[in-house]
């Protein structure tokens, strides 16, 4: 994976590229801990969607998204790039919303090419019947679990890492652009 020590000098051809900055056993641990939480608290999301609601955590979100939209819709490339997912994989999931009629698309007013995703009297109403339940799985997987002081802790460094994440540069190569 990358993230260990090794003998090797990490030096390029030349020996002029700088060495790997390597993980610490410690930065290991906290990073194999979180890969791991995150992959199962993801799991467990989903499958409790996926039993209660019918939908996988992709569409919960995208649902959760329009019915905060002003006249819940809301453009799709905004869309893409709020979920952090590719314009074709959107296109896909709202195909899939709209065979359940939770989700239209209507052509945007202000941009012939545009479309908006719209969010129906239907769709609501799921989001509403699934809100509770998935409230309280996350309540139960994560918050449940810590104390005040570690809830406080998590969302600064969460915060933290999702500033040094986002992009500074509007024409920054990200999946959700294209």
């Amino acid at each position: 994976m990358g993230y260990m020590n090794t003998a090797s000098n990490g030096g390029g051809p030349g020996g002029s590229a700088p060495a790997p900055r390597w993980l610490t056993d410690e930065e290991q641990r906290v990073w194999r801990a979180y890969l791991h939480a995150t992959t199962l608290f993801e799991d467990h999301l989903d499958r409790q969607l996926q039993r209660d609601a019918g939908m996988p955590h992709i569409y919960y979100g995208l649902l959760v998204q329009l019915s905060q939209a002003p006249r819940r819709r809301k453009r799709m490339t905004e869309l893409a790039i709020d979920a952090k997912i590719t314009r074709s994989r959107l296109s896909h999931a709202v195909a899939r919303l709209e065979k359940h009629g939770w989700v239209l698309r209507e052509d945007c007013p202000s941009d012939k090419r545009g479309q908006n995703a719209v969010l129906t009297d239907a769709g609501f109403k799921v989001l509403e019947q699934a809100a509770p339940g998935h409230v309280e799985a996350v309540r139960q997987a994560m918050f449940d679990r810590l104390s005040p002081e570690q809830v406080a802790q998590l969302g600064e460094i969460m915060k933290i890492v999702a500033e040094g994440l986002q992009p500074q540069d509007s024409g920054a190569d990200l999946p959700w652009l294209r």
